[in-house]
This record gives structure tokens, C-alpha cells and sequence, in this order.
């Protein structure tokens, strides 16, 4: 099974391997005992870092999270009760995929107040974003703003994206599709009413995230790498003290 370690180290491996230069933090949250991962992205140097776009990648890893990978589904329902052919600790496709935020940074350094080329500026790099993210099913812009000498200043553009891993599906990435969830869960309630007539015994959900999670986070480090050169690029081309 997955742990929070195998999925950091899957992504800083994947990370590494495509020249991304990676600062990862970790914490737990002692009352839940949830555990954060955050970890800022960036191309080049570290020194010349601050004058570049860059990309924390953060997702939290929760008690349940904990349980499956360290029990599995079986584990999980012997805990509570004798096992049931129905119980829904067996099933793992409805236990909700982990997110991973993605929020890009990019330095403004305008001396120009806010104007409304800064709006198409925004809508042009959500555009841009989108474009080069095969796995993030959402993408929101914005800017923070500064006071300096009774100016509101534009500071730096900000995009946050999301991408859905469901770890814990059976079905994998194609776990995500509406239609497939729907699809199993008919031939589950099917083959449950055979194997309750038969007096079978119903097998727990086996996912197996560690067989596609690997690739999957090869892709999202791509799509990072573009992205973050889709925001150096605009920035350059459309700066906002010619605008």
C-alpha cells in the first residue's frame, strides 16, 4: 500500500529527475494527526529564484489515508466490526481523492498602478496555464496588491490549480470519470446478489496507486515546468509599465 512517505518521495524523485529544484516542508497536525506536505518548485538558481515564477505543490494526508495504507480495507473493518460482504470498509472507490493544490507565483515588479491591462493580463495567463496542464482540472488567477506612496501597486500574479489523485480507487485515474463510478458500482451490487445467493465470500477493493502514481507525477512536474515557463514568458512579453 501507499504511505505519505512513498508519495512524497515519488514526487520529489520525479521532481528531481526533470531539473526542478524542490524545497519540501513537512508537518502534523498533533490534535488530528493529519500530515501537510508543502514544497516550493522553481527552475534555475536558488539565488535567482525571486525574480522567476514558482510553484508550491502542498496536499494533506489524512487519519483514513493513514489507516488504508498501513491496514488496508480489511484492516479497517476487523476494527470496527466482524467482516460484512456489505460493509462499505471494503470498498474503497467512494473515499474521495487526494488534492493536490498547485499555486504559481510570479513576480510582477511594476511601478505602474493597477490598470486594466492587468485584467487581460490574468485572463491571458489562466489561458496560458490551461494549456500546458494535462492533469489540473481547475485553474484560477489572481494578484496581490501593495500600498506604496499612497499607490495600490499590482505585486504578483498568483494561479491556483488543482489535480485529483484517486489513490484509494480501484479503477485508478479512471476512477475520476462519473460514469465509471457508476459503471462499478452496478457489477459490484451485481455480483454482490450472485455471491450472496452463491454464499461466497466478497473480496475488499485492492487499489494499487503505487503501479500508475509514478507516471502520473511525472506529468503534473511537466505540466509545472510549462506552466512556469508559459508565466515567464507572458510576464516578459507583456509587462505592465508599457501597458
Amino acid at each position: 500500500m501507499l504511505t505519505y512517505e512513498d508519495l512524497t518521495s515519488i514526487f520529489l524523485k520525479a521532481a528531481a529527475n526533470l531539473e526542478l529544484v524542490t524545497h519540501p516542508e513537512y508537518w502534523m497536525n498533533a490534535r488530528s494527526l493529519e500530515r501537510e506536505f508543502a514544497c516550493t518548485c522553481h527552475t534555475g538558481t536558488c539565488d535567482d529564484a525571486e525574480h522567476h515564477s514558482s510553484c508550491t505543490v502542498s496536499f494533506t494526508w489524512s487519519t483514513m489515508d493513514t489507516a488504508l495504507s498501513l491496514e488496508g480495507p480489511v484492516g479497517i473493518c476487523d476494527f470496527f466490526h466482524e467482516p460484512d460482504e456489505h460493509c462499505p470498509h471494503l470498498h474503497t472507490s467512494d473515499i474521495p481523492p487526494l488534492v493536490l493544490d498547485l499555486a504559481y507565483s510570479t513576480p510582477l515588479h511594476s511601478t505602474s498602478v493597477v490598470s486594466p491591462s492587468l485584467a487581460d493580463l490574468t485572463q491571458m495567463l489562466k489561458l496560458r496555464a490551461s494549456e500546458n496542464s494535462s492533469r489540473a482540472n481547475e485553474t484560477r488567477p489572481g494578484v496581490t496588491l501593495t500600498m506604496q506612496d499612497n499607490r495600490l501597486l499590482p505585486e504578483t500574479l498568483t494561479l491556483q490549480q488543482r489535480v485529483e489523485l484517486p489513490i484509494w480507487h480501484p479503477d485508478g485515474m479512471r476512477g475520476l470519470h462519473d460514469d465509471m463510478q457508476m459503471q462499478r458500482r452496478a457489477e459490484r451490487r451485481f455480483y454482490d446478489e450472485e455471491e450472496e445467493e452463491e454464499g461466497a465470500e466478497v473480496l475488499a477493493d485492492n487499489p494499487r496507486p503505487e503501479e500508475w502514481l509514478p507516471q502520473v507525477l511525472v506529468e503534473v512536474c511537466q505540466d509545472i515546468l510549462h506552466v512556469l515557463a508559459a508565466l515567464d514568458a507572458s510576464i516578459s512579453y507583456h509587462p505592465l509599465d508599457n501597458a
